[in-house]
């Protein structure tokens, strides 16, 4: 007897801990309470159950056999991290008809593409309400940047919920059960701060722009669309821009971010690159950034265009800010000041950047409230004041530049205007010593004009004697020249003379010219380019220029004398000694009559006599100056 008493105590113990552990592992509900305004749903608070192929119904979900599938959530938010694929969540309230208040269900994370809320009503059927940023705005139950669902306060059995979930990119599952009066005031509060928060973006860019237009630099300009893109992604990111800027456009929502987010990452760098200088102070570094600006462009064309699945992968803007963030510190280091604002604004970012991609990662314990949640926002704040500090920094320590310059211009003007006066004065006397010099030698020359005006009565008669003479004389020369350059001419051609005697006939360059373009144009003037018959005189000496087209001739173009460096009128004798000897002198005789290197006279010799070789039958024709058959080509 006694041990049966023992046997029925012993399982009636084992049947009470059974229970109480099933009891532990059981879905806790969450029981609604009046000194409790508000409530997230974490751990065993809500069951995740996944669904890769999307197969199950709700009847079968909602089933006792889906009861043991549901798990509890390992951490405190949940999140789909398999993008693209259905997840189920179920959570449990209690009612409580004490509390009179209106109740919701919040969704803190706007950027969930689909959510099918299955919510319970007093007759055990459940109401279908469709949620998530891939319907347009206007169709959601409370228009606010989050998901709500009103909910009812209703009897006293615990209600269970279910959500359907699917999602392009990684979504926390953050479920807060709220008062619609705490919803209310915290609603106004946080529109009232995101009021703040893109009043000190425009501000920011306002004032830059205004700067910019007034200066003209570059820095400015890349400041303000770095920080129109932070607000255009912080927008996208948080709901508001689906809200107020295309709430029609689910589509565009669903890759607005990525757009402003790769924006971002390129502004960045270029603002980088323009307030440190890095082009001038770390070129490697500038070589760096211009491949990543250009990698990043390719990595955003190649998701838009074959897989946007690839945009939810944020972490990848570590890699634009890391290189910013290491210009900023290796520039500092090496002296400029500017950058050390840089660097702390970086920091700040760098860190929330951070405490996003761990939270992403699934460190629960860092992600504590909405401070945690909005980190990234409150850095993007510090870091556009401390950039802005760079760029004031920037602007003060050239305007010290330039006042030091405009010092040391002033001080050098001082001198200058010292010198200057030093020098006058020394001009000054050396001007008046002078003038009474000048005076004294005035006089002199006064008197001796009076003996010249004497002279010169004397020496005008003599003159017009003398003119009258000359006059005579020069026709007698004129006849005489042309009989003696007739004569001379004819006997350079046909005899052999030096170099001397040969100068007086072609004495200079242009007379050589002159020579050259009677023979070139002995029958008339024809343009190579187009055939006019009409010109005028060209720039270059002897020149012709065709009226018709503009096309210019020298007088050397198309002769043996075109890009010859040897002087004109010793090349006229070179062609004079080549044809009088036949060919048959040397190199060497020529460089010494022409005292021009033998090279030179053997590469124009042999040019000379190839045009002889070229023209025997010609020349055998020609009687005197037979040597002016070589020089037109």
């Amino acid at each position: 007897m006694l041990n049966r008493f023992f046997n029925k105590i012993f399982l009636l113990l084992l049947a009470i801990s059974l229970f109480s552990i099933s009891g532990l592992m059981a879905q806790q509900p969450v029981e609604i309470q009046n000194g409790v305004a508000q409530h997230i749903f974490t751990f065993k608070e809500i069951e995740v159950l996944e669904d890769p192929s999307n197969k199950f119904i709700f009847e079968e979900i909602r089933s006792s056999k889906f009861d043991q599938k549901f798990k509890a959530s390992a951490t405190s938010t949940p999140q789909t991290k398999n993008l693209n694929k259905t997840y189920w969540f179920r959570i449990k309230v209690k009612p409580n008809e004490t509390v009179e208040k209106p109740l919701i269900l919040e969704f803190f994370d706007q950027t969930i593409d689909y959510i099918t809320a299955y919510i319970p009503q007093a007759d055990k059927s459940y109401n279908v309400e469709t949620l998530g940023d891939a319907n347009a705005f206007d169709k959601r139950l409370i228009h606010h940047k989050n998901f709500e669902i009103p909910i009812q306060n209703e009897g006293k059995e615990t209600q269970t919920y279910y959500f359907k979930i699917r999602s392009s990119q990684i979504a926390d599952v953050i479920i807060v059960l709220r008062t619609a009066e705490w919803f209310i005031s915290y609603a106004l509060d946080e529109y009232f701060y995101f009021g703040i928060f893109y009043g000190m973006i425009l501000v920011f860019s306002f004032y830059n722009l205004i700067m910019f237009i007034a200066i003209r630099q570059k820095q400015y300009l890349y400041y303000v669309l770095y920080n129109l893109s932070v607000g255009f992604f912080e927008m996208s990111s948080d709901g508001i821009a689906y809200q107020y800027l295309w709430p029609n456009a689910p589509a565009w929502n669903q890759v607005a971010y990525a757009f402003a987010l790769c924006a971002t990452s390129i502004f960045a760098l270029l603002f980088t690159r323009e307030l440190l200088f890095v082009k001038a102070k770390a070129p490697k570094l500038n070589q760096l950034i211009v491949g990543i600006i250009a990698a990043r462009l390719i990595f955003f064309a190649y998701c838009y265009l074959f897989d946007q699945t690839l945009f939810s992968y944020k972490f990848v803007e570590a890699i634009p800010l890391a290189v910013a963030f290491f210009t900023g510190i290796y520039i500092y280091k090496n002296g400029y000041q500017p950058a050390r604002f840089f660097v702390l604004g970086y920091s700040f970012l760098f860190v929330g950047f951070t405490l996003k991609f761990l939270i992403m990662l699934g460190v629960s314990w860092l992600n504590f409230g909405a401070i945690s949640y909005y980190s990234l926002s409150f850095c993007f704040v510090l870091e556009m004041v401390f950039l802005s500090f760079a760029i004031g920094d920037k602007v003060r320590l050239l305007k010290l530049k330039k006042d030091k310059a405009q010092q040391k211009i002033i001080r050098q003007m001082a001198i200058n205007a010292k010198l200057k006066d030093t020098v006058n004065q020394e001009l000054e006397t050396k001007v008046e010593e002078r003038t009474r010099e000048v005076y004294h030698k005035s006089l002199i020359i006064e008197s001796k004009n009076q003996a010249l005006e004497e002279v010169n009565a004397l020496l005008q008669k003599q003159a017009e004697e003398i003119s009258r003479m000359n006059v005579l004389l020069e026709q007698d020369n004129e006849q005489l020249q042309t009989s003696v350059e007739k004569v001379s001419r004819d006997r350079v051609m046909n005899t052999e003379v030096d170099f001397e005697e040969f100068s007086k006939i072609y004495p200079d360059k242009e007379s050589c010219y002159e020579f050259l373009a009677e023979l070139k144009w002995s029958k008339g003037y024809h343009c190579r380019k187009c055939s006019s018959d009409h010109y005028f005189s060209g720039h270059i000496l002897h020149s012709r220029r065709c009226s018709k087209c503009g096309y210019e001739e020298s007088v050397t173009t198309y002769t043996i004398f075109h890009n010859t460096r040897i002087p004109i009128n010793k090349a006229f004798y070179m062609i004079f000694l080549i044809y009088s000897s036949k060919g048959k002198i040397s190199s060497h005789k020529l460089s010494e009559l022409l005292s021009i290197r033998q090279s030179t006279c053997w590469t124009f010799g042999t040019r000379i006599k190839k045009v002889m070789d070229d023209r025997k039958k010609t020349l055998k024709k020609t009687g005197k100056n037979g040597w002016s058959q070589l020089v037109i080509e």
